[in-house]
């Protein structure tokens, strides 16, 4: 059976449906030596390259959706390269055979939270596409004052300069001064539109960050730069979110129940809150002052509290000593 060319691509990992149609439209995607065409079908037996290299085309039952949860600091691009060398957010990414990672959507340099990616370029397509409506939940700092009625046209819609847009909804956060904090719910994804949104009302955006994806919220402790992969049952929700099936395979080891990512972000946090607890500018190598007043012991004697002599697993004699013994009826003490 035939399927769509930019499809068949998205399934087998080598980009999302947008981005494969591009490459389509300017003509970098050959079928059997013929440049492709968009919307052109093909059969498992198709040849097919991009830019040149011949790439693998999978069937759906050889495909394994995977989905990570990337803590997106500011300062990295999403893109896979870019020509200033600086940092993107595939770099700290697992390394894969046969398959790539794909960005369900972007945030700017200067936005940092939730970025999720998958091995399923048709699920990246459907959930970034603005007809399935999918909440994006950020936390913001605006500088500036804001009023109710700034708040209430925000929800109600301002026209942009490509469309009208608003926020579904929208609470206050928090905060004092010029700098408040809120919590914005939008159902769409365009270039800047939370910026663009707040600059609309003479305010400026200081801080900006992703917290939520439809229901897949940014794990607390997953340091920034870090990742982690989302289990078999909130996979399913996703895709169950877009209408694809469900996946019933997963990379996760179900003995380990969570991913190495996750276990070391959970090591960071515990020492985050032992640094707390000694107070600021502590240090968890540094000794304390009372340790650096004790005397310094011999590495090669055993230490053990003064007057008592060093466990070795047994019972000392004096402890056997005052054992009650019962062969002959008397009771056995020591002189």
């Amino acid at each position: 059976m035939s399927e769509k060319l930019q499809k068949v691509l998205a399934r087998s990992g080598h980009g999302s449906r947008r981005e494969l149609e591009s490459m389509i439209a300017a003509g970098r995607v050959s079928v059997n030596g013929q440049v492709a065409t968009l919307g052109e079908r093909i059969d498992t037996n198709a040849v097919v390259r991009i830019d040149g290299r011949e790439v693998s085309i999978k069937q759906p039952e050889d495909v394994v959706c995977r989905v990570l949860m990337y803590h997106k600091p500011e300062g990295e691009l999403c893109t896979k390269r870019d020509p200033e060398g600086r940092p993107t957010v595939y770099d700290r990414l697992p390394r894969m055979q046969g398959a790539r990672w794909v960005a369900v959507g972007r945030l700017d340099v200067n936005t940092s939270g939730l970025l999720l990616f998958t091995t399923d370029g048709e699920l990246a397509n459907r959930l970034m596409h603005p007809g399935h409506e999918i909440e994006r939940e950020y936390s913001v700092r605006v500088f500036g004052e804001v009023t109710d009625a700034m708040m209430r046209k925000l929800k109600q819609g301002v026209q942009l300069e490509d469309g009208p847009a608003a926020f579904k909804e929208i609470k206050r956060g928090g905060g004092e001064g010029m700098n408040q904090w809120f919590r914005v719910v939008l159902t769409e994804g365009r270039n800047r539109e939370v910026r663009r949104l707040w600059e609309s009302q003479g305010v400026q955006v200081s801080r900006l960050i992703r917290v939520r994806y439809g229901n897949i919220k940014l794990e607390q402790g997953l340091p920034q730069s870090g990742w982690g992969e989302l289990s078999l049952k909130d996979i399913n929700y996703l895709r169950d979110l877009v209408g694809l099936p469900e996946e019933t395979r997963t990379f996760i080891d179900p003995r380990q129940g969570e991913s190495r990512q996750k276990r070391y972000s959970r090591a960071r946090r515990i020492n985050a809150q032992k640094l707390q607890q000694r107070g600021p500018g502590a240090n968890l190598e540094e000794p304390t002052p009372e340790q650096r007043k004790a005397p310094r012991r011999d590495p090669r004697k055993p230490s053990s509290p003064r007057g008592k002599a060093p466990s070795t697993g047994k019972p000392s004699s004096r402890t056997n000593a005052n054992k009650k013994r019962k062969p002959n009826g008397r009771q056995r003490t020591r002189s």
